[in-house]
């Protein structure tokens, strides 16, 4: 077997609409770069609609092909799905438990389907027990949803009701007694909302944050209403040994292409562990990669179709953003990953002593004049630099918008001069001010950049001043509404600057700008190197930003 495939084995029932089952299965472990192999303990007559049929494979033909491959393949990861009855799940426990005792253990994903989406019970209870005595203590991780997490709750006297986040850890905790190491409750039928996350923080409680903006995101937010929905959709995981759990909240899906959910999201954390991958990043991969599966999904049937499982076939699966998750509810994957893998340098760059003070209104006058009459100097920079977009584009269409924002950068010129009149600055003191060592040095990086190859380069510096720019103005727009807010805004002398950022026109301008580069990555996809050298540039302006306030502060 080829290292960068290994092979993965589900243990499940056939779905003869393809949308769950081992059908989902193998889907879901080919599209994760992994080779499939299948027993199947039931033949099903199913579709989008309902079950119309279910037909046991015999305990000793599940055993049978359960040892046919494990004694041939080299299987480095396994889940189970549907188990039919309690002689198959016995028949599936004692088989993976003598191999398990002479060949090591292989890593194993117990998805205990007992309950249906409707909350109707599937297993016989003695069978519910015997898959509590006997699968869990051999899987790594069981991932129950609410409902069968109620149902295994109640027959081994735990309390059962699951309805908040608290709920969901406690429960998760209370699962992981039942002997498998850690345990994934799946929250998608918990209704769940943004407030409840940080009220269960604790040092052993982490929130994954893949999907959830961080701070200094304004831009993204005030850009994708589709996001700032409130109820959420989270998964716990409770690991055992760590004593430790992580939080996996996501906007909530409307949508009618959920069959085959829990089998899906089982077999990517199959994948992800026989992997080696550890069992919190997993989680993270395989909730990531269902939740896309939804979200990009077709319809398919009369009834609740299946996920798309191969939206991940078109990328790299190392690569750390995805072109093809640019969806209505995610429209910017490329500027949140530059955000958050520079958000150090992002948060100081927006939160500057010098942003703030400006906020509160107690900024030194010389320290503003200073920073206005170089960001002249540097209009000139910019000017250039979309200058040198136009002559690097390949069409008209991008020729033309470039040249547009050269004839608005000198129309801003324009008020750019007028504003500093009102500080009392000439036309003639601006013009006759020598350009700072930073302006220089950040003009210059700008050229530099439009002369070489790359023209997504050129435009990732170009977007980097506007964006950042653009969610300076709307922090602190947002800052002031909080109640006994410490921005200033009514009164403030440098109200006019704060307004023209978070203002109509110019988020108009942060809106195109975020399009162009996200349009521009989905028609032309990095590679991971090349994405390497995007986040470089972006980084690199990050730091000169930043070192424009500083000159400003320090006033050199």
């Amino acid at each position: 077997m080829a290292k960068g495939a290994p092979a993965i084995l589900t243990i499940a029932g056939s779905d003869s609409s393809g949308g769950a089952g081992i059908q989902a299965d193998l889907k879901t472990f080919a599209a994760l770069g992994c080779y499939g192999a299948s027993a199947i303990t039931a033949l099903t007559a199913q579709n989008t609609i309902g079950v119309q049929a279910v037909h046991g494979t015999p305990p000793d033909v599940v055993s049978q092909q359960i040892n046919s491959v494990l004694s041939d393949i080299d299987v480095r990861g396994m889940k189970t799905g549907m188990l039919f009855d309690s002689y198959v799940i016995h028949a599936v426990a004692s088989t993976l438990k003598e191999h398990f005792s002479n060949n090591g253990v292989i890593p194993l994903v117990c998805d205990p389907v007992s309950v249906s989406t409707s909350g109707h019970t599937l297993l016989h209870p003695d069978a519910i027990d015997t898959m509590m005595d006997e699968m869990f203590p051999l899987a790594s991780l069981i991932t129950p949803n609410k409902f069968e997490a109620e149902l295994l709750l109640r027959r081994r006297g735990f309390p059962s009701a699951i309805n908040t986040v608290q709920d969901m850890i406690t429960a998760a905790q209370n699962l992981s007694t039942l002997g498998s190491n850690a345990v994934l409750l799946k929250g998608g039928h918990i209704n769940i909302f943004r407030e409840e996350i940080s009220g269960v923080v604790s040092p052993d409680i982490e929130v994954n944050r893949d999907f959830i903006f961080d701070q200094n995101v304004e831009i993204l937010l005030a850009h994708n209403s589709a996001n700032a929905t409130n109820e959420l959709v989270v998964d716990v995981l409770f690991i055992k040994s760590e004593g430790k759990a992580v939080l996996y909240p996501r906007p909530r899906l409307v949508s009618s292409s959920t069959h085959g959910t829990g089998c899906t999201l089982s077999a990517a954390l199959a994948c992800a562990l026989g992997r080696d991958i550890a069992l919190a990043e997993a989680t993270a991969q395989a909730t990531s990669y269902t939740h896309f599966g939804i979200e990009t999904a077709y319809p398919i049937g009369q009834g609740f179709g299946p996920l798309n499982h191969l939206h991940s076939i078109t990328k790299s699966l190392n690569l750390p953003y995805d072109a093809a998750r640019r969806t209505n509810r995610n429209p910017f994957p490329l500027t949140y990953s530059l955000i958050r893998n520079t958000s150090a340098k992002w948060t100081k760059y927006v939160q500057h002593e010098f942003v703030t003070q400006l906020g509160k209104g107690t900024l030194e006058r010389s320290s503003f004049l200073h920073f206005i009459k170089q960001d002249y100097h540097y209009l000139k920079y910019y000017a250039r630099a979309h200058a040198l977009l136009a002559a690097k584009s390949d069409d008209f269409a991008p020729m033309l918008a470039a040249t547009h924002i050269v004839l608005h950068i000198a129309r801003e010129s324009s008020m750019h001069t007028s504003y500093c009149a009102q500080w009392g600055i000439t036309k003639e003191e601006l013009e006759s001010t020598p350009e700072s060592t930073t302006t220089t040095a950040y003009g210059a990086f700008l050229l530099d950049t439009g002369l070489q190859g790359d023209t997504m380069r050129l435009v990732m510096v170009l977007a980097a001043c506007l964006l950042g720019y653009g969610e300076v103005g709307l922090w602190l727009k947002s800052e002031a509404k909080k109640p006994d807010s410490w921005v200033v805004w009514e009164g403030n002398p440098y109200l006019k600057w704060m307004e023209d950022y978070s203002g109509k026109d110019y988020q108009n301008a942060v809106k195109v700008g975020l399009e162009t580069i996200e349009s521009r990555a989905v028609a032309d996809p990095p590679s991971a190197s090349r994405y390497a050298e995007w986040l470089a540039v972006w980084e690199r302006c990050t730091d000169l930003e930043k070192s424009f306030w500083d000159m400003a502060m320090n006033l050199s």
